[in-house]
């Protein structure tokens, strides 16, 4: 009955995007060989719920696949179903549909520990990244392969298209003094790595130690090319966190959420998170019309008022809660001409000179913003009075040389 089960689920599982997308994720390129790497090993699996093959998740066909013991979970920010809120510490437990125990990598622990890991010859990864520096699923991975590494056992990397393409913007993160949760690798804000060239890089590169050893073994995306955006891939989108909700939201949020580490809303509390952004003090038709009149690429800004409100497992403590703010939308006009983090600054930067002298001492969160922005240099810039495009001048001669960098463990043309 178990093998009936199983076939089931991989002809219904692989023949949607073999139908309808030329692109097929790591984790569907595995379906497709019968998961062969993995048979007669104990399984444990980093995943949340962006690991679906058509209608199917991953969990689900690892457990029906004869020769394969799936023998632990592990969930990541948001947990392994992607209902908790940001920052939400999340508790161990069982998953309902297989029994397999679940344990939080967003908890009491951020890593597998030698017990979780007992019963484990191979730790798999699969959860769908956004291309920010900031997003921790990628500091989620970097955790458990040297978890692995301590057990001596493989890790697998099930690779996925990174959502913003090959786009590489902001400054490069300071490890010295903010490397964090949010931030471990030194990397700028969009990296223009997959999940599976960021594994390469982080061993080869000793960005963690104690990897030297470690067997990394990355499934490959087939048919997709780096450039490509999201859009362009023919996948559906599943929201990698609950706000996250769509694509466009994705491009935006690299640089709009930067506005995190400040007193202003960056749209928590809405439907449209990371496309809003305001505050009480905000004179909305200007800040769009300074906005708009730098006529950056790829974006509209619009004037808005917004009331940030408590949303259940988005936004439990918005910021300005049950308050009328003012302040913009913003909508991606050209995603391929659009630069998040640029944008990002010049958002920033009229905000905070549309900010009263009396705010200005508690306008940053300090140091919040240091570990968002992985350096204390674009604080210091926006204090002084820099202009946007000094700012952004100032992070390009370390971005040209991660680029070349990158290039070394670009596995896609």
């Amino acid at each position: 009955m178990k093998y009936f089960l199983t076939v089931l689920f991989l002809l219904g599982a692989c023949s949607s995007y073999t139908v309808h997308s030329r692109v097929k994720p790591g984790d569907q390129v595995l379906a497709e060989q019968g998961f062969a790497p993995l048979k007669g090993k104990r399984v444990g699996l980093i995943t949340n719920h962006t690991a679906m093959i058509d209608s199917v998740h991953l969990i689900d066909l690892l457990y029906q696949t004869p020769g394969i013991t799936l023998t632990a979970l592990f969930g990541p920010e948001h947990g392994l179903r992607g209902h908790a809120a940001a920052g939400e510490h999340l508790n161990d437990g069982i998953d309902d549909r297989t029994g397999v125990p679940v344990y939080s990598l967003y908890g009491r622990h951020r890593r597998p520990t030698p017990e979780m890991l007992k019963d484990v010859d191979i730790l798999v990864f699969d959860i769908q990244d956004i291309g920010a520096r900031f997003y921790t699923y990628i500091s989620t991975m970097g955790l458990a392969m040297q978890a692995a590494a301590e057990k001596g056992i493989p890790f697998m990397v099930l690779d996925r298209p990174n959502p913003l393409g090959n786009q590489i913007e902001g400054f490069v993160l300071d490890t010295t003094s903010y490397r964090s949760f949010v931030g471990m690798y030194p990397i700028p804000i969009t990296h223009g790595f997959t999940v599976g060239e960021l594994a390469t890089a982080i061993q080869a590169e000793r960005w963690l130690p104690g990897l030297d050893a470690l067997e990394l073994i990355i499934i490959p995306v087939e048919g997709w090319h780096a450039h490509e955006l999201w859009s362009e891939t023919g996948l559906p989108w599943i929201p990698p966190s609950p706000n996250i909700p769509d694509e466009e939201t994705a491009l935006l949020y690299p640089g709009a959420a930067l506005i995190e580490g400040t007193i202003v809303s960056e749209g928590r509390g809405t439907k449209e998170p990371f496309k809003l952004i305001g505050a009480p003090w905000l004179q909305a038709e200007a800040l769009a019309d300074t906005l708009n009149a730098r006529h950056l690429p790829g974006v509209h800004f619009e004037p808005v008022s917004f009331t940030p409100r408590s949303i259940p497992s988005m936004a439990p403590s918005p910021k300005w809660q049950d308050t009328p703010v003012n302040g913009i939308r913003q909508r991606v006009t050209d995603p391929h001409r659009f630069r998040p983090v640029a944008t990002g600054i010049h958002v920033l930067h009229a905000i905070y000179h549309q900010t009263p002298d009396s705010l200005k001492q508690r306008f940053f969160r300090l140091p919040a913003f240091h570990r968002l922005a992985g350096t204390d240099t674009l604080y210091t810039m926006l204090v002084e009075g820099a202009r946007p495009e000094h700012i952004i001048r100032q992070w390009q001669q370390d971005v040209e040389a991660f680029r070349r960098l990158q290039q070394t463990y670009r596995r896609y043309p």
